[in-house]
């Protein structure tokens, strides 16, 4: 996914989005696409964005996001909790969720995709149309100094 958008390039991700590509929108758009892979947290994007923009409130933080999720323009990812965290990309991908250190790792894995596929074929799933999976590991990191990392199997 393409990081670093010049504010052009938000303004008419935002307008293709159908939605107007005000100052405040086009900030917070700004702020999730630099916190791409960190899975930011409402309060996370509104903390980056108070010093410059020292009008904006929590709840257009919130409202924002929760706008720009209902048009696609990113995605959320749930915390163990159940907080929301948000997510720049847009492409089908898994999480990892450490409950301890709060990290959101991402993964994207054919294999596993194509298993779910067959495994819900096989089922009587009646008026219900799958679009997509999104599959979120939780759990501990064994080793808190070392990265979380997944590895694909070749066959």
């Amino acid at each position: 996914m393409q990081q670093n958008l010049t504010r052009d390039e938000l303004r008419q991700r935002l307008t293709e989005g159908g939605l107007k590509a005000t100052h405040q929108r086009i900030v917070v758009f700004e702020s999730v696409m630099e916190l791409h892979g960190h899975h930011p947290t409402a309060e996370d994007v509104f903390q980056r964005l108070k010093p410059a923009n020292p009008s904006i409130s929590l709840g257009t933080v919130y409202k924002t996001l929760d706008t720009f999720v209902e048009t696609g323009l990113i995605k959320r990812a749930l915390s163990e909790e159940g907080g929301k965290r948000y997510d720049a990309n847009t492409h089908v991908h898994n999480h990892i969720f450490c409950s301890k250190t709060k990290e959101i790792v991402d993964f994207e894995d054919e294999e596993l995709e194509a298993l779910l596929t067959e495994f819900f074929s096989k089922r009587k799933l009646e008026n219900f149309e799958i679009k997509g999976f999104s599959v979120q590991l939780t759990g501990n990191k064994v080793e808190p100094d070392k990265q979380i990392s997944i590895t694909r199997v070749s066959k």
